[in-house]
């Protein structure tokens, strides 16, 4: 018996720690066109989260790049959180560029796509 009870208590806690949870919308784009060989900036636009505890990296073939820079953490009256990460970077055709998104215990990875 004790051992439902406890079950029912742990179920409910979980429950009422993830209700406060809004997934994060995810954007993945250059400043401008996508074009190999040619000088660019990738952005990662988070928006919509809550609670603020997110950790947001922009990946090369998935590796972590250095020199990224981010915007304040801003909110809405609502709550939910945005943010925007950035780096410089020159395009190449057979290397790979994303944003892994995590949140909570969830981890996503959301690709660059060049736009030609």
């Amino acid at each position: 018996m004790k051992i439902v009870l406890c079950l029912a208590a742990l179920t409910a806690l979980y429950c009422c720690v993830n209700a406060n949870y809004i997934s994060p919308k995810v954007q993945v784009y250059s400043r401008m066109k996508g074009q190999f060989g040619e000088g660019n900036t990738l952005i990662c636009n988070v928006k919509d989260f809550h609670p603020p505890d997110i950790t947001v990296e922009l990946l090369k073939d998935g590796e972590i790049l250095p020199r990224v820079m981010q915007t304040d953490l801003a909110f809405k009256p609502s709550w939910q959180f945005h943010l925007t990460y950035f780096v410089p970077f020159t395009p190449a055709a057979d290397h790979k560029y994303s944003c892994r998104v995590t949140h909570g215990s969830t981890v996503k990875n959301y690709a660059w796509e060049p736009n030609m």
